[in-house]
């Protein structure tokens, strides 16, 4: 899978970002909560993203 990073809130590789593949898909990387409460499947997962991540990301036309 070829990963294209499109948005960051910063410069450095541990903050919120939105990735694109070549399959057609996006990527997002994000804190891992642990008090939402829901019932998530074993092979699925859950991140928070900053809003102004998706905000930027829209603005810039990248998805």
């Amino acid at each position: 899978m070829k990963v294209t990073k499109l948005v960051s809130t910063c410069d450095i590789k541990d903050c919120p970002t939105i990735y694109a593949t070549d399959r057609g898909i996006f990527l997002v990387q994000g804190e891992t909560p642990t008090d939402h409460g829901l019932q998530i499947p074993a092979h699925e997962t859950l991140v928070e993203i900053p809003k102004e991540l998706l905000q930027k990301a829209v603005r810039d036309n990248l998805i």
